[in-house]
């Protein structure tokens, strides 16, 4: 559990001293760059949605005197080629091949073994990559638990999140209204994830970007214990495009986890040291998550912060993020 210790901020922003485009197939291109010590212990930063992308803020997460800190922008995202919103093929994106292109970066960038740290989505695909690869990861520093399983789905898009978050929620409903009528979108059984993936898609552009805003909109608004005013970066309605249609994508598919639950895997990396932070108020990933994947593997350690939800930059999870990544240097 989290103790109230005097809280550590991030270490001080850097820029990349490398930075490529990996060919990867399918007619995909991942953007990686590597900052920090070109000598240093590899650390493979995963980030979250899917289709986040990377940040600068992501560095600051790592000591760069002692590692090697690689980010990548999965595909259809970020910085990689073709972006979702320019019409990348969504077919040849699934966990599998973002497990394979982390192989591929790795294989690429001559690392023997690396450190994994993912954040929501991140440590869904950091945890499938580390139980393919077992003999390739170092050790693992997670936050926000993310199991991508269709209970954790139903709660945060399908209804069960907008019992303490009513007023957002009616923003997430308002283009699903507006298409399909007050009387379909409250009806029993009615599918707000599978409509949305409709509305992504249905052609018209100012109904796709409608609906990506409000669908990206709801996770941001909920990500926080406190509310925070949003940053833009770049072009936003680009990014809501990739943000929520390859979100979308993946949870209307179950993630692609049907053959491979991670929960069900955990013997491949039993292992391997790990660390879990998760804050106690997280609406998006609940904690329960967290407690369950800390229960299936007996040596991670988790730390619950008592005031937190989601973000990463939140003080206390912060805090704990940093204090993992110091004590997993070399």
């Amino acid at each position: 559990m989290d103790t109230q210790t005097a809280r550590r901020a991030p270490y001080p922003e850097i820029g990349p001293h490398e930075t490529g485009m990996l060919d990867v197939g399918d007619g995909q291109r991942l953007y990686w760059e590597c900052s920090g010590n070109p000598a240093g212990d590899p650390v493979l930063f995963v980030h979250g949605g899917p289709g986040g992308g990377t940040s600068p803020a992501h560095r600051r997460m790592f000591d760069p005197a002692a590692y090697r800190i690689i980010l990548v922008d999965q595909r259809g995202c970020g910085r990689s080629t073709p972006h979702v919103a320019d019409g990348a093929d969504l077919a040849v994106n699934t966990t599998w091949h973002l497990v394979a292109d982390l192989e591929r970066l790795r294989e690429h960038l001559g690392v023997d073994r690396w450190v994994v740290f993912g954040g929501s989505w991140g440590t869904t695909l950091a945890l499938a990559y580390a139980q393919e690869n077992p003999d390739r990861v170092r050790a693992l520093v997670l936050r926000g638990i993310f199991l991508c399983r269709p209970s954790e789905i139903d709660w945060f898009y399908r209804g069960g999140a907008a019992h303490l978050f009513p007023d957002a929620w009616e923003g997430y409903l308002a283009p699903l209204v507006a298409a399909d009528g007050p009387g379909a979108v409250g009806a029993p059984g009615y599918d707000h994830v599978v409509a949305y993936h409709r509305l992504l898609h249905c052609g018209d552009p100012a109904t796709e970007v409608e609906a990506a805003r409000a669908w990206t909109t709801w996770e941001t608004s909920t990500s926080a214990l406190l509310p925070r005013p949003a940053v833009p970066d770049g072009d936003p309605d680009r990014f809501a495009l990739a943000f929520a249609r390859i979100e979308n994508h993946y949870f209307v598919h179950d993630a692609f986890l049907d053959r491979a639950p991670i929960l069900a895997r955990m013997d491949r990396i039993a292992h391997l040291p790990a660390v879990i932070v998760h804050g106690r108020y997280d609406v998006v990933c609940p904690v329960a998550n967290a407690w369950e994947l800390h229960a299936a593997w007996p040596g991670s350690e988790l730390h619950i912060v008592p005031d937190a939800g989601h973000a990463m930059a939140e003080p206390g999870t912060t805090h704990h993020l940093l204090e993992a990544t110091d004590r997993f240097r070399p």
